[in-house]
């Protein structure tokens, strides 16, 4: 089974490619979707992040993330506590996921999240890596409008993150979704590339 990883800065377009592979039959695990379920259902993954974090972090049995999130932005040990019980929680389930699509019949999968070159322990499950790129002041401009922020906001948001020539340098592939050039086509011409070894 071949697996992509896409990953991107924020308001690059991955959202949006991998809504196009999916449309085009190639299942796609979404690593921040799958937290934020893993967070509804896991209780001892939330039990773990509590004996962490403290009991505030949870009401009424429900995970308060803004919460969660105020605490370990503010300090950077705790994120990387929280970091190391939830990414290998996260990498179990996704090779728990990866087992079904392969006994489903699936050839080629994408696993898609932002932080993938941040987050070392996930290498390994990608084949082959795709960076979606975009214009910073249409990021800005995206991210505006989906998010209700500021551009100061978005702006440090996106100063926060890898910049986009280290990515560049990490990808085996790039796609553009700059409002401009049609994606369909490049997802086509990437998967078309590797169908051949599979």
């Amino acid at each position: 089974m071949f697996c992509f990883a896409c990953t991107g800065g924020i308001g690059s377009g991955k959202s949006y490619v991998i809504r196009i592979f999916s449309a085009i039959g190639i299942p796609s695990f979404v690593a921040d979707d799958r937290v934020k379920e893993l967070y509804c259902i896991d209780k001892v993954l939330v039990k773990r992040l509590v004996d962490l974090l403290g009991d505030e972090i949870v009401v009424e049995g429900v995970l308060q993330k803004h919460i969660m999130a105020r605490k370990i932005f503010s300090d950077k040990s705790l994120l990387v506590k929280v970091n190391e019980i939830v990414h290998p929680r996260l990498l179990e389930d996704f090779y728990g996921w990866r087992e079904k699509m392969r006994e489903s019949g699936h050839k080629v999968i994408i696993y898609e999240s932002a932080i993938f070159f941040e987050t070392p322990l996930f290498w390994t499950v990608a084949d082959k890596v795709i960076v979606v790129v975009a214009p910073e002041d249409e990021r800005i401009r995206r991210v505006m409008r989906r998010d209700g922020l500021n551009e100061e906001q978005v702006i440090a948001r996106i100063k926060n993150q890898w910049d986009d020539n280290t990515r560049l340098s990490m990808a085996d592939f790039i796609i553009h979704a700059d409002g401009k050039r049609a994606v369909l086509p490049q997802v086509l011409e990437i998967v078309n590339s590797v169908k051949d070894k599979n």
